[in-house]
């Protein structure tokens, strides 16, 4: 099932990251949500990117899981 961006709740990365940190899994509807943020968005602040690298580096590291 394809969910439309339209259809995204608007929260933020820093909202986004927590969740996927406090379930140590990053889900479809997760990334849709970091990718509609970022769409949204002009310009990106540092805490934005210093957050999604924290995202980066935890799933290189196998601390968080990738699910459906």
């Amino acid at each position: 099932m394809m969910i439309s961006q339209r259809s995204l709740p608007k929260v933020s990365v820093e909202q986004i990251v927590e969740r996927i940190f406090a379930f140590r899994q990053i889900t479809r509807t997760d990334q849709r949500l970091l990718m509609s943020a970022f769409l949204s968005k002009k310009c990106y602040n540092e805490t934005d990117r210093l957050q999604i690298n924290r995202v980066f580096d935890a799933l290189q590291r196998g601390l968080i899981k990738v699910t459906d």
